[in-house]
């Protein structure tokens, strides 16, 4: 996060991101299962930097430790497929059940800093994402186990999840300015109407 750049993201930095987790997949596929150790953690960080700079853009204070764990949340929030859209019905849900997480892990590393004390509140945390983050990382493995996937494979795996969690990125961050705005009373009370709305077209 201290790395971004000052100017706030634009389309280029997107597509950037997007670059860069498709060169890592084509590495890491060329090499197989044996490169997943070293590729995974590779695109996870460029992702997470992708999720920061979204966060920025919609406003996010960067220094603030509740937004670099609402960045590591958006894991959580993309672990369902095809649920790229803030206004389903598990966005909540999910934020709901970390929240008091998030709460205390932002809290305590306002107070003392990111020391190892603090392991067993952020430990948590991140316990509870994993969780939902290791569903997208067993289908990325399964994927990527195919023999014939090979460097083109591994470079669309990778490009398809980066595009994946930036959507949910963009949700998630759009979610939060509008509820810094008009409040999260407001804001969820609309969603309550827009999901009854599309419970009843559905």
């Amino acid at each position: 996060m201290r790395t971004l750049p000052a100017s706030p993201s634009s389309r280029s930095s997107v597509l950037l991101h997007r670059a860069l987790a498709t060169a890592s997949g084509a590495a890491g596929g060329t090499f197989g299962l044996a490169a997943l150790p070293v590729e995974l953690p590779v695109s996870t960080v460029i992702m997470l930097r992708s999720i920061a700079d979204i966060a920025r853009s919609e406003g996010e204070d960067l220094k603030d430790p509740a937004t670099a764990l609402a960045c590591v949340e958006v894991f959580a929030l993309g672990g369902r497929a095809g649920s790229t859209d803030a206004s389903e019905s598990g966005y909540f849900a999910t934020r709901t059940v970390l929240a008091k997480a998030v709460t205390e892990a932002a809290r305590f590393i306002a107070e003392r800093g990111v020391v190892k004390e603090g392991a067993p509140v952020l430990l948590k945390f991140v316990t509870q994402v994993a969780a939902r983050f290791g569903v997208i990382v067993s289908q990325k493995v399964a994927a990527q186990a195919l023999p014939i996937v090979g460097a083109l494979g591994g470079a669309a795996v990778n490009y398809a999840f980066m595009e994946h969690f930036q959507e949910i990125a963009r949700g998630h961050f759009t979610v939060r300015r509008l509820e810094r705005l008009y409040g999260k009373e407001a804001i969820h009370a609309e969603y309550d109407v827009i999901a009854a709305e599309e419970k009843i077209a559905s």
